[in-house]
């Protein structure tokens, strides 16, 4: 892993983004036919810790094709998405016209998405998994999030758990990197999580690594009040070779060491 110099990581994210953008949208992963059917991909304990959502207004920053905006839409939430990649937004348009669903998407960086929306603020900032490791400034991230707030409005996180990025593949019971280093992280690799076999060529991505305790201190220092920290001992795939299925997730198996692989924040912004 190395730096990647002075190119913009921004731009190096973007074009990594765009071009999966097709080959997401064809994707058994995504399943856009079987989301059609039934618009609904949220997880159990989202909707649980969140809550009810009728009549209120959502915004999820970083929502690439929109599929867990639509699925607070097709709950009743009046849906605002934004992302950096404009062929994810027309992707989540087209979606929504498709769908006949209250939502709009917007196309900006999540640090612009104050002057993107006009000051317009919301009932629920809505988070999802796998956006803040994109992000190299995590408390910007927090004041952008608790200005897009109504007052009495929330945050609500859902994201792998940090400490997972730093555990063995094998096993994850042993720390192999550093976790109190925050990056950046360069990849490069071809394909994409929803298609390994894809054919790409912008395949070099910059990341960044933020520690619990550095989020939760962001959330806190832009004036939001944290509700609760859940740590769960559950992921989405099968992020470590000893992981097994379980329903919807994944877990260790009985009788071994757990280490904690997702986490869920709220916080209000009183």
């Amino acid at each position: 892993m190395t730096t990647p110099g002075e190119q913009d990581p921004t731009a190096i994210n973007r074009a990594w983004w765009d071009e999966r953008v097709p080959i997401h949208l064809a994707s058994g992963f995504y399943d856009l036919d079987g989301f059609v059917e039934h618009p609904d991909v949220l997880r159990d304990f989202e909707t649980a810790e969140v809550g009810d959502v009728t009549g209120k207004r959502l915004l999820h920053p970083q929502c690439h094709i929109g599929l867990d905006t639509l699925s607070w839409a097709h709950r009743g939430a009046t849906v605002t998405g934004v992302d950096f990649s404009a062929p994810a937004i027309e992707a989540a348009t087209a979606l929504t016209a498709q769908l006949d669903l209250p939502a709009r998407f917007v196309t900006a960086d999540v640090y612009d998405a104050v002057a993107a929306l006009g000051d317009e603020t919301f009932d629920i900032v809505y988070v999802s998994i796998g956006a803040l490791n994109w992000l190299p400034d995590v408390a910007r991230w927090a004041d952008v999030v608790a200005r897009l707030l109504n007052p009495g409005g929330f945050l609500y996180l859902a994201d792998t758990h940090p400490v997972q990025d730093v555990l063995d593949d094998a096993t994850g019971n042993r720390f192999e990197l550093d976790y109190f280093d925050p990056g950046p992280i360069v990849w490069e690799a071809a394909g994409s999580y929803a298609d390994r076999t894809a054919a790409t060529t912008a395949n070099m991505t910059v990341e960044h690594h933020h520690t619990l305790g550095a989020i939760v201190s962001a959330v806190a220092a832009a004036g939001l009040r944290v509700e609760f920290l859940h740590e769960h001992d559950r992921t989405l795939s099968a992020r470590f070779d000893t992981l097994i299925r379980d329903a919807a997730y994944y877990r260790f198996p009985p009788d071994t060491p757990r280490a904690p692989l997702m986490y869920s924040l709220r916080a209000t912004r009183p």
